[in-house]
């Protein structure tokens, strides 16, 4: 089979698809981070609290949507960030958006697009790694 593309070249776009599903992913998450850091995450500690469960792992989600998003944009340990990241997707489903898995937003989509879409675009970071345009590297641990 012929192609056009070198494999040199294809790899070249094979990194730059992995640093724009990076970036974009990381910078989404982190808009979400931002507005914990400034208000704080009280909701998601009284949510817990509420289920019976210690108020304090809801600190965790500055893990999944500060830390985790900047090692995924930089380009270190990558696919354990993007675990982090699919993992706290879970939860937020879990404790928040239940019963919106099986509903239609008014639009006509999936009323938890959104968080699908974080879900995936992170399994599919964690499957991919990082690429040659990340601080890590293509081989760098993790990446």
């Amino acid at each position: 089979m012929r192609t056009d593309l070198s494999s040199a070249s294809a790899s070249s776009y094979d990194d730059l698809g992995k640093l724009l599903l990076r970036v974009v992913l990381a910078l989404l998450l982190l808009f979400h981070g931002i507005s914990k850091l400034t208000g704080g995450v009280g909701f998601i500690t009284g949510m817990l609290e509420q289920r019976g469960l210690p108020g304090a792992i809801g600190y965790l989600v500055y893990v999944g949507e500060v830390i985790a998003p900047l090692l995924i944009l930089v380009g270190i340990w990558t696919r354990a960030a993007a675990l982090v990241v699919a993992g706290n997707m879970i939860v937020a489903v879990l404790l928040v958006h239940t019963a919106e898995f099986f509903t239609m937003s008014k639009t006509g989509g999936w009323a938890l697009e959104l968080q699908g879409m974080f879900f995936f675009a992170a399994l599919a970071v964690a499957l991919l790694g990082a690429g040659r345009y990340s601080i890590g590297g293509r081989r760098g641990k993790w990446n």
